[in-house]
């Protein structure tokens, strides 16, 4: 896959990307997003998220710090965006965790058209309909065979799936595509799986072929992170995410498609 073609569209059209997002990660995604060149939105108020919506080239939902009222605004951009005809991510954070996150996440997917559908292997499981729990939002054990889940889930729902992992999974009805860019370091800093939802939504924005668009994403914001680590070996959590954020921005073609771990 030629990741230094999605790379090049996103700095190119600057697409802008709205999220109703995570409260404690809501910087560290706007801010991936404008490393990677397009431009973030970070607009929750019933009030205006279909306004919002209809100015954007994707929509970000992440489920992290939920309430009823997010919820609401929620379904009211998601619809705006299906009218549109722009892709609509969800993050499933914390699906598994409790019931209210179950209920709440069944009811978004019942309300609107959701394009892409992300998590860690026991949200998605959880969304497939598996009886496994999560840790918070940190992944659970799963029995299920993860690839197969999340193709079965593709197919239910008529999307993409993209499960986020030592080895990411990104789904449709037709195929299967893995990804091996990434860095351990990258499960020590709060938030990266909050980012990864908005680097996916960077790269959807730009590209009517979602999971293709999905895996060259976590490519990419993989690919930074290996980068990262080099830059900040035998330092912390958070010189590493400086330094992500800093390499998300210096990334070039040439480099994302020479270190790109697809198949």
């Amino acid at each position: 896959m030629n990741n230094s073609l999605y790379l090049s569209s996103v700095r190119a059209r600057k697409p802008l990307v709205h999220h109703i997002t995570n409260w404690v990660t809501i910087y560290d995604c706007a801010q991936i997003v404008k490393s990677f060149g397009a431009s973030p939105v970070m607009a929750h108020a019933p009030e205006e998220a279909a306004a919002m919506a209809s100015l954007a080239s994707s929509l970000v939902l992440n489920i992290g710090t939920l309430t009823a009222d997010i919820i609401a605004s929620m379904k009211i951009a998601a619809r705006r965006a299906n009218e549109k005809g722009i892709p609509v991510v969800l993050d499933v954070c914390g699906a598994g965790a409790t019931r209210f996150r179950d209920d709440m996440v069944r009811e978004l997917l019942g309300a609107a058209r959701i394009d892409i559908i992300k998590g860690n292997a026991s949200e998605v499981a959880r969304v497939a309909g598996e009886d496994v729990r999560t840790k918070g939002v940190d992944a659970g054990d799963v029995r299920a065979d993860t690839t197969a889940v999340a193709q079965r889930l593709a197919r239910d729902r008529g999307c993409t799936v993209a499960v986020t992992g030592k080895i990411d999974v990104v789904a449709d009805a037709a195929r299967v595509i893995r990804v091996g860019n990434g860095h351990e370091m990258m499960a020590r800093v709060v938030g990266t799986g909050c980012m990864a939802a908005s680097v996916i939504g960077t790269f959807a924005a730009v590209s009517p072929g979602l999971a293709e668009a999905a895996a060259a994403g976590l490519s990419c914001f993989g690919i930074a992170a290996e980068r990262a680590a080099l830059r900040t070996k035998e330092r912390g959590p958070a010189a590493f995410k400086e330094a992500l954020l800093d390499e998300a921005y210096l990334l070039d073609g040439p480099t994302a498609d020479g270190m790109g771990r697809i198949e």
